[in-house]
């Protein structure tokens, strides 16, 4: 699944963010690509300025596929996750404009 939520106020009407979801069962069958060229297109055509969206450090490949659709690194959040290991994450803020 892929989702880019808005908001109706006026000052930022003009971005959404992005999220996206595949099974692991399904990881690497290029369904995240797809979602995310599919959601690149629509905020394209419907005059989104801008798409944000956020990503776990260790998820490079994501990272590496976010980058070749136009996002770029704006921020690092630390220790922004804590996961079932019990260790903290850093969650990473791309954005597309």
């Amino acid at each position: 699944m892929a989702r880019c939520e808005g908001n109706a106020l006026r000052r930022i009407s003009h971005k959404v963010e992005f999220g996206v979801c595949v099974l692991q069962a399904y990881w690497g069958c290029a369904i995240g690509r797809h979602l995310l060229q599919a959601s690149v297109r629509w905020a394209d055509a419907n005059g989104i300025a801008r798409i944000t969206l956020n990503v776990l450090e260790t998820n490079t490949k994501a990272i590496q596929l976010y980058e070749q659709f136009g996002f770029e690194m704006e921020g690092v959040l630390r220790k922004d996750k804590r996961l079932s290991d019990g260790r903290y994450y850093n969650t990473v803020v791309m954005g597309r404009c």
